[in-house]
Formats: C-alpha cells, structure tokens, sequence
C-alpha cells in the first residue's frame, strides 16, 4: 500500500459532522493557537492516524498516566539500548565529556 499524506493528497471528498457550536468555537480557538484551520486539525489527526496505524493518542479513562507510563518504558528501553552498547570501559563517555559535548558549562 502506498503512503498517504494528507497535505499532498487529491482533496475530492467531503465530509460533514454534526458538533455542539460552543464546542466547535472553542476548537476553533485552540487550532487557531496552533496556527491552524479546523479542517487544518481534522486533516492533521487523519494523517497522524495513517501515520500509526490506529488512534494517535491513548484512548483511556486514564490517558494521563498512561501516556506517563509509556514514556517511561520508552526511556527506560532506550537507556538499557545505551547500556547494551557498550563494549568496554573505554566506550562509556563521562558525564563532564557529555555537558562540554553540549557546551553546558557547571
């Protein structure tokens, strides 16, 4: 299948909701924050859908710490990565050699 992008794709359908107005308004406030149309933010959330394949945000009762929790095992994955790769003493880089890296003086 071919990779859809929505800011690029044919525009030729339509597609109509029905929405509380003070609802819509106050979306409409927030997109515009952000820069964009509400068509603009449908379209965004369509292509972050095709992007993942699913919804592009946790769904819960609890979507808060959910998100807390899969930010942490995604950073606790990517430390044990890090911690994986090395090979020796000689390839660990000192938290001093990591800020002057950065040019974060203490």
């Amino acid at each position: 299948m071919t990779q859809l992008n929505v800011v690029n794709a044919p525009k030729t359908a339509t597609f109509q909701m029905r929405i509380n107005p003070e609802v819509k308004a106050e979306a409409e406030k927030v997109f515009s924050q952000c820069g964009l149309t509400f068509t603009d933010a449908v379209n965004v959330f369509l292509q972050q859908a095709l992007n993942v394949g699913g919804m592009p945000f946790i769904v819960s009762s609890d979507s808060r710490e959910a998100l807390r929790n899969q930010a942490i095992a995604i950073l606790m994955a990517e430390i044990q990565k890090g911690q994986d790769s090395v090979r020796s003493e000689s390839d660990w880089v000192s938290e001093e050699e990591m800020l002057a890296h950065f040019g974060v003086t203490l």
